[in-house]
């Protein structure tokens, strides 16, 4: 098991958000989280990244306890790529330096081997000719594309997605979740929130229903989003449908 959640626990004051969550996510899987606002999707990918400290529980990756007060936040951090829904760009910097960024100064490439990687999959998904452009030249789905870029060329063992089309024109999210299916065609491990059911209907193999700061119900997505066993898992898909986004 590439990822493995264990009855992790978050507490901010009085409101619990995560409520012992266990989830497992096995090498090569895409798992979409999906739920309602307050569920628990985005705090737990921000513990999985060890941006937000646990309470309770233990999150292990590759069989190793990251949970572990012992263990090294960078180090782990250069195993896992967190994508907000946010672009999160440094403005002052082109997009290609924005990319550079993390291998020169943390994983120390050489300033050659960084720019040949991050031309390498600007071209991939479409923005070689956007290298030299500042993020704001870029439309929203430019942006979030060179952020999952960005994340993607430290050559992660898992990739979080946070909600990453929920910033754009709905005419932009098209060419965002293009490249997600190519990350899943290529094996790329993935957790991704999302609030897109078709989406996720299209892409997960496993779709996970938060709620409480628990995984409700989970399974195929055919399963969860076609038939569910749990009520409030109907309920919140009959006011998914009802919107008009399922």
């Amino acid at each position: 098991m590439l990822l493995a959640i264990d009855k992790v626990r978050k507490v901010f004051g009085d409101h619990v958000i995560l409520d012992d969550l266990s989830l497992d996510v096995a090498e090569h899987e895409v798992v979409a989280l999906i739920g309602a606002s307050g569920s628990g999707k985005s705090t737990l990918l921000r513990c999985v990244n060890l941006l937000t400290e646990v309470d309770d529980g233990t999150i292990h990756l590759d069989g190793e306890e990251i949970t572990d007060p012992r263990a090294d936040p960078d180090l782990v951090r250069r195993r896992i790529g967190l994508v907000f829904q946010s672009y999160n760009l440094f403005p002052h910097m082109t997009v290609l330096e924005n990319i550079m960024l993390a291998p020169v100064r943390v994983h120390r490439r050489s300033s050659d081997q960084a720019r040949a990687q991050a031309m390498q999959w600007l071209d991939r998904v479409g923005l070689a000719e956007k290298a030299g452009a500042y993020p704001d030249r870029l439309s929203g789905g430019q942006q979030q594309r060179a952020a999952i870029v960005r994340a993607l060329v430290n050559s992660p063992r898992l990739l979080l997605l946070d909600e990453v089309t929920s910033a754009l024109d709905p005419e932009l999210v098209g060419e965002v979740l293009t490249m997600i299916r190519e990350l899943k065609s290529d094996g790329m491990t993935m957790v991704l929130a999302t609030h897109e059911m078709g989406f996720a209907k299209q892409v997960a193999d496993r779709v996970a229903f938060l709620d409480g700061g628990r995984v409700l119900e989970q399974g195929p997505p055919e399963q969860v989003l076609g038939d569910p066993v749990e009520p409030r898992t109907r309920q919140f898909l009959a006011r998914i449908i009802e919107a008009g986004r399922l």
